[in-house]
C-alpha cells in the first residue's frame, strides 16, 4: 500500500497531478482543496496518498493534509458514496465546512455539491455525525502557490466539469466568477462558494 509520497511535481491538469518520485512518474487524482495549495512545477510536494484497489482499476489519490484524506476514506463509508463524491465534497466545502454542515443536518447545502441528492445527503447526516468532530484540523503537509495558467477560464471550466458540473452550469459559474487577472485557482474557488450558495 502507498500512504505517502514526496517528490517532484512535474504536472498538474486538475484533477491529475503527476508526482515524479525517483525517476518514476506516480499519477495522482486529488480534490480542488490540494490544488489550490500545491506548488509550482519543478518543486517538491509532500502528498498523503489513498491507493484503491478495485476490480478492474487501480487509482492512486493525493491529499496535501491529513484531515482530507481521512475524510476521504470516512465518506466511502457511507452507502451510494464513493471516490468521485468524496473528491466533489473536497473540492467544494473544506473539512471543517463539511463537519459543520453535517453536524447543523444542512441537507439543503450538502445538495449543492455535485453527485450529492437528497438522500445521500440524508445517509450522510445520519451516519456522519458523529464522525466528523475528529477530522478538522491538520496543517498541510506542504504549502505553496501555482502558477498563472496560460487560459485560466479554460483551465477552471474544465476543472469543473471534472467536479461534475454540467457544461451551462460551469460556464455560469465561471463567467461569474471570473476576474481580470484571475489564475484558474481563483475562479474555481470562488465559482464553487457560489455553486454552494
Amino acid at each position: 500500500m502507498i500512504g505517502r509520497l514526496k517528490g517532484v511535481l512535474v504536472a498538474k491538469q486538475p484533477p491529475w497531478l503527476v508526482v515524479d518520485v525517483g525517476g518514476v512518474g506516480y499519477e495522482l487524482e486529488a480534490p480542488m482543496s490540494t490544488f489550490f495549495d500545491l506548488p509550482e512545477l519543478g518543486r517538491e510536494v509532500s502528498l498523503c496518498t489513498h491507493y484503491a484497489v478495485k476490480e478492474d482499476t487501480v487509482a492512486l489519490y493525493g491529499f496535501l493534509r491529513e484531515a482530507e484524506r481521512s475524510l476521504f476514506r470516512t465518506l466511502q463509508k457511507v452507502s451510494g458514496v464513493g471516490a468521485k463524491i468524496a473528491l466533489s465534497v473536497l473540492s467544494g466545502v473544506s473539512v471543517d465546512e463539511f463537519a459543520r454542515l453535517v453536524q447543523g443536518g444542512d441537507i439543503t447545502a450538502l445538495t449543492r455539491i455535485p453527485g450529492i441528492g437528497k438522500k445521500t445527503a440524508e445517509r450522510m447526516v445520519v451516519e456522519l455525525r458523529d464522525r466528523v468532530d475528529g477530522l478538522a484540523g491538520g496543517m498541510p503537509v506542504a504549502i505553496g502557490g501555482m502558477p498563472g495558467a496560460v487560459d485560466p477560464v479554460t483551465e477552471a471550466g474544465v476543472a469543473l466539469q471534472a467536479l461534475g458540473y454540467k457544461p451551462a452550469e460551469v460556464t455560469r459559474l465561471v463567467r461569474d466568477a471570473a476576474a481580470p487577472g484571475d489564475r484558474a485557482e481563483d475562479i474555481i474557488r470562488k465559482a464553487l462558494k457560489a455553486a454552494l450558495r
